[in-house]
């Protein structure tokens, strides 16, 4: 079903692996729903391609994506024409991505493994891709550097992850939503722990860094910038997240998506 390139690596990855194989179940239905879209739909108010226009054209490039989770996103590219891997630190929602290729009648790789170390040579893809994956599950000092290694050059690195205010405004109580008041400091975003939803001892780990940190970061592993999307979500759009009411999401940006690519040598 799933290679598996071993569980050594930082401290957190056994920690958001147990966390994502008791969530794997609920996303279950919305890893189906993904699948079943003829058109992608992005984040959490699944905002439609001909709105955002993240994609670049793919047919016969080689992709990766990094946190695949159910493969919805590896699904929508490999019907584009990519060749398309599909990696994530979670047996449980490989799993699930392998009974929905089944389902759907496709087929990629699936691999277990940590998106700071991937078992892939340097220079193997033309784009990697993280929608809510690495991008927010895997510390950015450790997968971009990763990513950077894994593209050729002038290859394109594409991630979406939450709204810098959003996570700023988010109470540590779960399941409240973002409030208007700012909650927590800026400098020094860094590393968050937040408890996991029917295990009170457990917690997750989920990383956020503020933009001047992040375009130092994506410039000293070769990324020259070439857009940052900050998601309005359209009147009467909704969304099945519990931290952001369409309110606030349409005042201030809940998601963010940065679109890079690594200088030709």
């Amino acid at each position: 079903m799933a290679e598996h390139a071993g569980n050594r690596g930082p401290d957190y990855l056994l920690q958001n692996r147990r966390a994502w194989n008791v969530r794997a179940r609920d996303y279950i239905e919305p890893g189906r729903r993904g699948w079943q879209s003829a058109e992608p739909r992005w984040g959490v108010w699944s905002v439609p391609e001909s709105v955002l226009h993240i994609l670049p054209a793919v047919a016969g490039k080689d992709v990766i994506e990094l946190g695949c989770g159910t493969a919805y996103v590896s699904a929508w590219l490999a019907r584009r024409g990519a060749r398309v891997v599909g990696i994530d630190n979670s047996p449980a929602q490989l799993a699930t991505a392998w009974e929905l290729q089944r389902e759907f009648s496709m087929k990629f790789p699936l691999v277990l493994a940590a998106a700071e170390a991937v078992p892939w040579p340097d220079g193997s893809f033309d784009l990697a891709i993280s929608e809510y994956g690495a991008s927010i599950w895997c510390d950015p000092y450790l997968w971009i550097a990763e990513a950077s290694r894994l593209l050729r050059p002038g290859g394109q690195l594409i991630f979406l992850v939450n709204g810098t205010l959003q996570v700023l405004c988010v109470p540590d109580e779960e399941n409240l939503p973002a409030t208007d008041r700012l909650l927590r400091p800026y400098f020094g975003m860094h590393r968050f722990e937040w408890p996991v939803e029917g295990t009170p001892s457990e917690t997750s780990v989920e990383f956020h860094l503020g933009y001047g940190n992040w375009i130092r970061l994506l410039r000293r592993h070769g990324f020259a910038i070439e857009d940052l999307i900050e998601v309005q979500p359209p009147d009467g759009a909704r969304t099945r997240d519990p931290y952001c009411t369409l309110e606030w999401a349409r005042r201030w940006p809940s998601e963010e998506i940065w679109k890079v690519r690594k200088h030709a040598d």
